[in-house]
C-alpha cells in the first residue's frame, strides 16, 4: 500500500475485529491492572498494516489529564493484552498491536475555542451580516 492510498476491505474488517476485542477486554477489566482500570480506555480507530501484522490501535482514557498513565499502563501490558487478544481474533498470525495516543479530540477542541471566542464570533456576525446585504 502507497501513502495516501485507501485501506483494503480486508484491513477494514480485522482493523474492526480488533478494535471490538481491545472494546471488550478493557471494558470487562479483564487486564488486570489498576491504572489501566483507572483510567478507563476508549479505543477508538485500529488500522492494520496490507499484510496484517502490525496494528495501530488509537485510544484515547475516560478521564482527562490520565493521558501519561494510560500510555504507561498499555505499554507495560502490551504483552498480556496481545494474549488476551489471541484467542478473539482466531487469526493465523496474531498483529503486533502498538498504542497511539488519539489526539483529534484535542484538535477538534481547540477548534471549538477558536470559534467561540467572542472576537472571532465578532467576525463571523459581521462577515455573514455583508454576505445578506450583498445577496439582496
Amino acid at each position: 500500500m502507497t501513502k495516501g492510498s485507501e485501506p483494503s476491505q480486508r484491513q477494514l474488517r480485522v482493523g474492526e475485529l480488533v478494535r471490538h476485542a481491545l472494546s471488550e477486554i478493557f471494558a470487562r477489566g479483564e487486564t488486570g491492572d489498576t491504572d489501566l482500570e483507572k483510567s478507563g480506555v476508549t479505543v477508538l480507530e485500529v488500522s492494520m498494516a496490507p499484510d496484517l501484522k502490525q496494528a495501530k490501535a488509537y485510544v484515547r482514557p475516560l478521564i482527562d489529564g490520565h493521558e501519561d498513565l494510560l500510555m504507561e499502563a498499555l505499554k507495560n501490558n502490551k504483552k498480556y493484552l496481545r494474549k488476551l487478544l489471541a484467542p478473539r481474533l482466531g487469526m493465523k498470525f496474531m498483529p503486533n498491536v502498538r498504542f497511539v495516543l488519539d489526539t483529534a479530540t484535542d484538535h477538534a477542541r481547540r477548534i471549538d475555542d477558536i470559534l467561540l471566542d467572542p472576537k472571532v464570533l465578532r467576525d463571523l456576525q459581521s462577515q455573514s451580516g455583508n454576505d445578506t446585504s450583498e445577496a439582496e
